[in-house]
């Protein structure tokens, strides 16, 4: 692509390259032309789905149709459960589960005969065929701003992204607003922080932009820890331009001329299109020097992050970015006033960024109209664990975790009953059935000792211990602490052993009244927020299931039958077949005859040796008449 030397020049190609999206933009019965969108997501990558374009594209020049459709890649639909996706425009016809042997269906019967490949369709709870992807109830209720443009663009081409406005936002900021109107609108959107704190992003701003300096930075936080969470790297890898963009804006409300976006290696997918990205934007004159044709210069470069969860935390995100050890110092100074090399540095994470152009350009005042009285727009969040429609969601803030597990995620996996939800990853709590109407915002979820975190919502059921799930956020703290205080080195490595303790059925009353002081020490005397929301997931538990840690070391029972030292496998002789199978499969050989008749008086029971017995459920699984329980 040429230089864009003006917004004028920006506005034209807007206007040239709308019709790249036409097919996209209204749903048609029938058309001459059809687009065919495949997901790219790393999600559907991993499933095969590049290899579907290359089938897609393959079959077109075999049925003689490859002039009559265009067949790209785009971001992540965000129904991973139904992976890989395929949408046909302009009908909008939404395919799942599409494999590479699909693609001659979707050609031959689609393409070339103009029918639905019914197979390939949706089927809702009542096994209805659902065609339309707005039909389908996993997105009924969502609201995409932050992933607006995922699904819908290929994230790898320029003209599309200026198709959906892209640099729209750039444009009117450097040409229409000064850097103080710019942060007023953002302020006026109530935007918060998506990252964790939900700290104001229009005052972070303004505390940025009053530093004085001869240099100023601004930074991405891209360093996704959170197990479970894949917020951040989608929106990379469907719209990355418009985080490029949202920096530009920071970059000239409050000064600076650099930014910085800190990467995790383990997102190959996302760097590689932010690498795309910016190689293209800068081409075209939307950052580097002189952008659109103004005196305004902005650079962007990608810093690699080895994957330690601590580097989210942005103090020491900075001082990875340094070439420092990743460890966290106490604020203030706050890095709005010394950051990066020692300069005033904004720090917002992917999330966060993604929102900016859509405030810029429908106003700050709009967006408020959205979500609660202190948590404004929208939040995505990566929905995981025992739940039937594993994915990407996007909703406005307010709404209740109910209708977010059972109207969008579709419910329990296997009709399972529902036990707690863990949101905000590893510094998070679990919230139990009482709290399932609760509207999800950043303050109610901490009153219920829980937070929003950068989105992780794991949900568990009646087969998850309470106390296990503890121990396992736990053992991921201690493993990712980055040691420099205290009370998060040592404190949560002695919590650990008291869980541990606990679940061996070795813990005590005493233990418990422990584990609740210890964990309220830690969090309050830790260096950074890693330490102290470390016992968040012990005492939000303690909190909602007290009666699973005393069955611990009360009972030495646990009533979820997870923790292997207090569960006991037996042989319900009345019910026994004697058909043998759960001592042929059993691994250890735990497993004997008896003299004892089974239910077939011909043949004799069996029982296990509780002393050999690994507890690995085997024999539980493989016995053809229940009879055997734990």
């Amino acid at each position: 692509m040429k230089k864009i030397n003006s917004r004028e020049e920006l506005l034209a190609l807007y206007e040239q390259y709308q019709s790249l999206l036409d097919l996209r933009k209204e749903e048609k019965d029938v058309s001459e032309k059809y687009h065919i969108s495949v997901c790219g997501g790393t999600g559907c990558t991993s499933s095969n789905s590049l290899e579907i374009v290359e089938e897609l594209k393959k079959y077109a020049e075999v049925y003689h149709v490859a002039d009559k459709v265009e067949i790209s890649i785009t971001g992540c639909f965000g129904f991973c459960e139904r992976g890989p996706i395929v949408k046909i425009f302009p009908d909008h016809t939404f395919y799942v589960k599409v494999t590479p042997q699909d693609a001659e269906k979707i050609i031959k019967q689609h393409i070339v005969e103009g029918k639905v490949v019914e197979e390939l369709l949706y089927k809702n709870e009542k096994g209805e065929k659902v065609s339309k992807q707005d039909n389908i109830n996993f997105y009924k209720k969502q609201h995409r701003i932050a992933l607006r443009n995922c699904g819908l663009i290929n994230p790898e081409v320029l003209e599309e992204t200026i198709a959906v406005k892209g640099y729209q936002a750039l444009a009117k900021v450097l040409y229409e607003m000064t850097p103080d109107d710019v942060i007023k609108e953002v302020s006026d959107s109530g935007l918060r922080g998506r990252g964790g704190a939900g700290f104001l992003t229009g005052q972070k701003w303004r505390f940025a932009k009053a530093a004085v300096s001869d240099k100023k930075y601004i930074i991405c936080n891209a360093d996704e820890g959170d197990p479970g969470a894949f917020m951040d790297r989608s929106i990379l890898e469907g719209d990355p331009h418009s985080v490029l963009e949202s920096m530009a804006i920071a970059g000239y409300a409050i000064g600076a001329d650099e930014g910085e976006i800190y990467i995790r290696a383990e997102y190959p997918l996302a760097v590689h299109r932010l690498e795309i990205a910016i190689r293209e934007a800068t081409e075209a004159g939307l950052l580097g020097d002189h952008i659109l044709g103004t005196n305004f210069s902005f650079h962007i470069n990608i810093k690699y992050g080895a994957g330690a969860f601590v580097c989210g935390e942005e103090t020491a995100l900075i001082h990875s970015i340094e070439g420092k050890r990743g460890e966290p110092t106490l604020k203030p100074p706050f890095p709005a006033t010394k950051g990066l090399f020692g300069k005033p540095t904004n720090v917002n994470n992917v999330e966060t960024w993604a929102n900016i152009p859509v405030i810029i350009l429908d106003g700050g005042k709009k967006f408020a109209e959205l979500g609660t009285e202190k948590s404004k727009g929208t939040k995505v969040f990566a929905l995981a664990g025992k739940i039937n429609n594993v994915g990407l969601v996007e909703v406005p803030m307010g709404t209740t975790l109910r209708e977010i597990i059972y109207d969008i995620g579709g419910g329990i996996k296997n009709g399972k009953k529902f036990k707690a939800v863990q949101t905000g990853g590893p510094s998070g709590g679990c919230l139990s059935e009482k709290d399932l109407d609760t509207p999800i915002d950043y303050d109610n979820l901490v009153e219920k000792g829980s937070m929003m975190g950068s989105g992780g919502m794991i949900v568990l059921d009646e087969d998850d211990c309470m106390v296990n799930i503890a121990k396992f956020y736990l053992e991921f703290t201690v493993e990712e602490s980055c040691g420099k205080c205290t009370p998060c080195r040592v404190g949560n490595k002695r919590m650990l052993e008291i869980l541990t303790k606990i679940t061996d059925g070795n813990g005590t009353e005493q233990d418990l009244v422990d584990l609740q002081e210890l964990a309220h020490v830690i969090k309050d005397c830790s260096l950074c927020a890693l330490g102290q929301s470390a016992p968040n997931p012990v005492l939000s538990t303690m909190q909602g299931f007290m009666d699973e840690y005393i069955a611990h070391v009360r009972d030495k029972k646990c009533p979820a039958g997870t923790c292997k030292n207090l569960v006991n496998y037996e042989i319900i002789e009345k019910n026994c077949l004697g058909c043998g199978l759960c001592a042929r499969n059993c691994p250890v050989n735990a497993i004997f005859k008896t003299d004892r008749p089974a239910k077939n008086p011909r043949l004799m029971a069996y029982e296990i040796d509780g002393s050999k017995c690994v507890k690995c459920g085997t024999c539980l699984h493989k016995c053809p008449a229940k009879a055997i329980i734990k």
